[in-house]
């Protein structure tokens, strides 16, 4: 079995003396893990960062083996994230969800394209976050457990759309809510569209995807609590609204 591929390493685990195994997410493959011999010599290795943009092949005796791949750099985003506490938060964020939430070697090539394009964009301070909750919305979709945002699932209205219904994902107009409000979950702006929030209703947006990731992806087989490369992006968020920093365009 061969195929070559190109794909975002999200992981590496050193294996033995000089090899490791390289979990990647590739168009064609999904998430796909491999074991590279030689990926500890000083030649490769500082190559092989989380985000680095890989053209690789994979090579195994029988399909459902781990196999082996080589690989050639295409691109590092490594010098995004040097000097940026924010861009290197998310950068691992975006890796340790891919790796919790996707199952092995399941292609899911709109996610691969989102994902690639927001990792492209990891240095754009201002419009990151709000790229980045929208690729949750995005992962959310692509696991089958998309948001239903149009219009109010009581009353069928699109306008005044103030709530989320935390069993079915849809929209709830405050006229739709009546009593029942206080059992729903608030409806940030930022999750309508639009290209200009403050922080603190982009992390209201966070609250929301985080709220239905844990109850889409532990309710099923995962039974683990979100990656904690996770929060820690929420923490630099919430520092950085703290200091004022609170203006984000997309």
């Amino acid at each position: 079995m061969e195929w070559r591929d190109q794909g975002i390493l999200l992981a590496v685990k050193r294996h033995g003396e000089n090899a490791a195994i390289l979990e990647l997410l590739t168009p064609e493959h999904g998430r796909h893990a491999g074991v590279m011999r030689g990926a500890t010599s000083r030649k490769i290795a500082p190559v092989l960062q989380p985000g680095a943009q890989l053209d690789v092949t994979w090579k195994a005796r029988l399909a459902d083996h781990i196999g082996s791949y080589t690989v050639e750099p295409l691109r590092s985003r490594a010098a995004m994230v040097m000097s940026d506490r924010q861009a290197l938060a998310g950068l691992n964020a975006v890796c340790a969800m891919l790796l919790y939430a996707l199952p092995e070697r399941e292609v899911h090539l709109p996610l691969y394209q989102r994902t690639e394009a927001l990792l492209d964009v990891l240095d754009e301070t201002d419009l990151w976050p709000l790229a980045y909750l929208r690729w949750e919305l995005a992962l959310l979709e692509e696991l089958g457990y998309g948001l239903d945002l149009s219009s109010c699932a009581v009353v069928g209205a699109a306008n005044d759309l103030s709530y989320i219904s935390p069993r079915t994902g849809r929209a709830v107009s405050r006229a739709g809510a009546g009593e029942w409000a206080d059992r729903l979950l608030p409806l940030p702006e930022c999750l309508l569209g639009g290209t200009e929030f403050p922080l603190s209703n982009i992390l209201q947006g966070l609250e929301v995807t985080g709220f239905f990731l844990r109850k889409s992806l532990q309710e099923g087989a995962h039974g683990k609590p979100l990656p904690q490369a996770r929060q820690r992006f929420i923490d630099v968020l919430v520092r950085r609204s703290a200091q004022g920093e609170n203006q984000i365009d997309k």
